[in-house]
């Protein structure tokens, strides 16, 4: 962290993001008032179950999807907080992974190494220096796989939930975990023996979970770990958070947890049990548990104590118990996009609230696995039977109407029989499972509890490995072929329960169409595998879940228009290939999506405004490996007219005759004649562009919207330019310009615009008179008032500005580079881009660049400044440089004055706080 106060020894001290002094003097210990704030980071699974990718999702406008959208409102921005001074400038940049305990749900760790991985590489950095700072304690906690509800999955989905998050965590992290979320912290007494058995140390629970607590004393001779006796009841939520418990998995909590009753009537029951609890022996295994501070939680999720780091400190303090304790937690546990997403730029109030604010109050930032390895549990604690935070009843939430989440008007009705139906098929699926998998496997379920290692890492030689430590025998291609589809049948079985599903008003929604793709997709592999059909028996069920939207009504047209309709076969996959291919020329191998494409034979022909493909297709998928040789004709009659058709391989001479009548028909020139024959020759079925997936049907669309689309930048060109004199006529007079004439302006100027942009990126030979180009436009719509809608323009200066600043600091360790004259040049065209970005009011993101220009700051532009510095108190006999900046200031070469000054003041131009260096250069004897 850069301290706000900036000393020059301050900054070179801490010349990348790091704690502070305080922090680092008093974090090895966790005594007195410590701090630990958790972020529970999660996204429920987007991906499309047969794509296994996520499609563009408009509602998440301008992001592709809702994952990037909030990995740029929240993931990214704590990778990368900002401390900001009076100016707005970035002082400092913090990681606040490094300081926040943290979970993040595995779906969504894999689509961040997939999509976005210098935050990931940042979260798994964080963990490392933690661990550093806090005696082998990281930060991160793991958490049950896909968010299910605990309590109410049965005990062989408990284990995999668990083996997976934790084998997930330590693919990641490279150690146990030492805690786990629960999801919605949801927990029976069931899941502790889970948790307990799979080495799990802690959990972190709300308070209102807890029944009741009495003191430890220590052990008698006898072992047992005696008490005071005295139970106190807190099950309103009284329980002290300041403190760890523990809770023993005693015999008589197991019999609780083993009868089935409602969350009322479990409850006594279990404190009519809790009146004979036994005292423990050293054998009765146990779990830590955290309480997190409920009333605060709450307050940093729905009111203002996130809109300074003073108000946080603050509100944190009024929990801190003045008894004199050696020491006591503060804890606090909220949702993690709550830091940016939920709560715009709030990941700046934490960052110097870690980093200043906590220190300054000698408060030590810690995670809750440091605070017990120091602190261990001296109560104990017993639960409620079965809890979660976010329902008053038990976990109803997520199996009845028990009036949680609702709201609108609208019914709950159908969460029990959606959570009864998923019941029924998961059991179904059971059997089938077992009966298949002993025939190829040595032990199903341990096959299942591994597979993580597959959906870690799909690569074909950790797949034969998997199934190599697996099998009962040698498996031939297409018994490997079953097996891979039984252990996705049950992936998606477990998937179908993650916990977003109910967690809202209406089946309907996102969360409820998803889990039903991933039943609707557990139906298909268990018939493709062993033929059973269930796929009937499990729409009569949904026809009894009722819905809130008319055009629905049940679940059962939930399903059919909204998940049937989203299913993809290999035929499917198949037509995407073939009617891209009339746009894209693929490479003989290509992957398509989850799919590898392998090109055996491919010919296209142009005959006018028609254009027609054929070709021969291998399909593999990565996940199951099944494989199908496919013949595809795809025509183009022109326009948006596609007509596709996919068959089977049979033969070669088959396919060569095909082949051949097909591109004899198209020399007829008659788009009709051509129909007729590939439906002869491939019959019925055919497919269209709307049978295309949406990524590439959306590119396709745009193709064709290209050459009207140019048509009419040329129309508004040429209107702007025959009526230019006119509009700064009533400009002069100041009379509002007629909206015809506008829109023309704005389009002919946009579209100029976005053609100097799209060259400049990619030409480097002329890039001064590209930006002169795009300067003058600035210039043009500036004098019309004219704003123009190009946010493609945008995002090509935002990569140029992260180009060109990262060419210019990659050349700066090069001897041969240094000269004034090129480095001017270099700075010079950075700030062009920028200034063009402002006069253009683009609203230009240089986050990236900041992060970059900051990084290089202390690594590459404060020891050239110093090493100046030097050299003149050297040459002066006046050493007036700070004797501890100068152990890493270079004594031989570096740049001169003008150049030194130059980098420092791009730093302004990027909004980065360098005031102290330049003023330290305006002090300096020779100028």
């Amino acid at each position: 962290m850069v301290s706000i106060s900036k000393t020059q020894s301050d900054l070179l001290a801490v010349s990348a993001p790091t704690v502070t002094a305080a922090t680092q003097s008093t974090a090895a210990t966790a005594t007195g008032v410590c701090i630990t704030v958790h972020g529970h980071f999660y996204q429920p699974p987007r991906e499309n179950p047969y794509l296994d990718a996520i499609e563009r999702q408009a509602s998440a406008s301008p992001s592709h999807d809702w994952n990037e959208r909030i990995d740029n409102e929240c993931y990214r921005p704590n990778a990368f907080a900002r401390i900001l001074n009076d100016r707005g400038e970035v002082a400092g940049i913090v990681n606040n992974y490094e300081y926040l305990s943290f979970n993040i749900g595995p779906t969504l760790m894999s689509w961040l190494e997939r999509y976005d991985s210098s935050v990931y590489q940042r979260i798994l950095e964080a963990d490392r220096k933690s661990s550093q700072r806090l005696n082998g304690h990281g930060n991160a906690i793991a958490q049950v796989y896909n968010h299910i509800i605990m309590p109410l999955a049965n005990e062989r989905d408990k284990y995999t939930q668990i083996r997976w998050g934790i084998a997930d965590f330590r693919s990641r992290f490279d150690r146990h975990p030492e805690g786990m979320w629960l999801a919605e912290t949801a927990v029976d007494y069931a899941t502790l023996e889970v948790l307990v058995a799979e080495g799990i140390r802690f959990i972190i629970l709300a308070p209102s979970q807890a029944e009741r607590c009495r003191p430890l004393i220590g052990q008698n001779q006898e072992g047992e770990q005696e008490t005071d006796g005295e139970w106190h009841e807190v099950g309103g939520g009284q329980i002290d958070p300041t403190r760890p418990y523990r809770c023993y998995l005693k015999p008589e909590m197991r019999l609780m947890a083993d009868h089935q009753l409602s969350p009322l009537s479990t409850y006594h029951f279990g404190r009519g049990l809790g009146q004979q609890s036994s005292v423990p022996n050293p054998n009765t295994p146990y779990i830590d548990i955290f309480f997190y501070d409920g009333p605060i939680s709450r307050d940093m999720g729905f009111n203002d104590v996130l809109s300074s780091s003073h108000h946080l400190a603050g509100r944190l303090g009024q929990a801190v118990r003045g008894d004199h304790r050696p020491a006591q937690l503060i804890s606090v546990a909220t949702d993690g996009e709550t830091f940016g997403h939920h709560k715009n730029s709030t990941e700046k109030c934490l960052a110097y609230a870690f980093t200043e604010e906590f220190p300054r109050r000698g408060w030590t930032v810690t995670n809750y696995a440091h605070y017990l390895g120091q602190n261990p549990s001296a109560w104990e604690v017993e639960l409620k039977p079965v809890t979660a935070w976010s329902c008053s009843h038990g976990v109803d939430r997520w199996q009845d109407d028990c009036g949680c989440g609702g709201g609108g008007g609208w019914h709950l009705l159908w969460r029990k029989p959606l959570r009864d139906t998923l019941n029924w098929l998961r059991d179904r699926l059971i059997p089938i499972y077992e009966e298949a998998g002993r025939k190829l496997f040595c032990d199903p379920w341990k096959a299942r509890d591994e597979y993580i290692d597959v959906i870690r890492d799909r690569s074909p030689a950790n797949v034969d490995s998997f199934l190599q430590r697996h099998q009962i025998r040698e498996l031939d291609a297409a018994e490997q072929v079953d097996a891979l589809r039984l252990l996705e049948m049950q992936r998606h079985t477990l998937l179908m329960f993650t916990s977003c599903g109910w967690f809202f008003e209406e089946v309907s929604r996102p969360e409820g169409v998803q889990i039903l793709r991933y039943a609707a997709r557990a139906l298909e592999l268990a018939g493709e595998v062993t033929g059973v059909q269930l796929e009937k028996d499990f729409i009569d069920r949904l026809a009894l879940i009722p819905s809130n939207v008319d055009c629905f009504k049940t679940g059962a047209e939930v399903y059919r228009q909204l998940v049937t309709t989203a299913q993809v076969s290999l035929k499917q996959v198949a037509a995407h290939y073939a009617i891209s291919s009339l746009f894209a020329k693929y490479p003989r191998e290509q992957r398509v999506y989850c799919y590898q494409a392998e090109q055996e034979d491919f010919q296209i022909q142009r005959m006018g405004s028609m254009t027609l493909a054929v070709g021969q297709l291998q399909l593999t998928s990565e996940i199951t490996r099944e494989t199908e040789v496919f013949v595809f004709a795809a025509f183009h009659l022109g326009g948006w007219d596609f007509h596709c058709c996919i068959q089977p391989f049979g033969s070669r001479r088959s396919y060569t005759m095909l082949k051949e009548r097909l591109f004899g028909v198209l020399e007829e020139a008659s788009a009709a004649h051509a129909i007729l024959e590939m439906v002869r020759l491939f019959g019925d079925q055919s497919f269209s562009l709307r049978d295309l997936f949406a990524e590439e049907r959306h590119r396709i669309v745009q193709l064709l919207s290209q050459e009207n689309l140019t048509r009419l930048d040329q129309l508004y060109t040429q209107v702007y330019r025959e009526n230019y004199g006119v509009m700064m006529a009533f400009h002069r007079d100041e009379l509002p310009v007629p909206l015809e004439l506008q829109v023309a302006a704005e389009v002919a100027l946009g579209h100029r615009c976005l053609t100097a942009a799209k060259a400049l990126e990619v030409e480097t030979e002329d890039s001064d008179s590209l930006l002169a180009e795009i300067e003058a436009i600035a210039t043009e719509a500036g004098n019309l008032r004219s704003r123009l809608n190009v946010p493609e323009v945008k995002q090509i200066l935002e990569r140029l500005v992260l180009r060109s600043l990262d060419t210019l600091l990659q050349a700066g360790s090069g001897a041969d580079e240094r000269s004034s004259v090129k480095l001017e040049a270099n700075i010079r065209y950075i700030e062009r881009l920028i200034a063009v970005g402002d006069r253009l009011s683009l609203g230009l993101c240089l986050d990236k660049s900041q992060e970059l220009y900051f990084d290089s700051l202390y690594s590459q532009i404060v020891p050239l400044c110093l090493g100046w510095l030097q050299r003149q108190a050297a040459s002066t006999g006046d050493n007036k440089v700070d004797p501890v900046t100068l152990d890493t200031a270079s004594s031989e070469g570096g740049w001169e004055l003008p150049s030194i000054r130059q980098l420092l003041e791009l730093g302004q131009t990027l909004a980065v706080d360098v005031e102290c260096w330049l003023d330290q250069l305006s002090r300096s004897p020779i100028d």
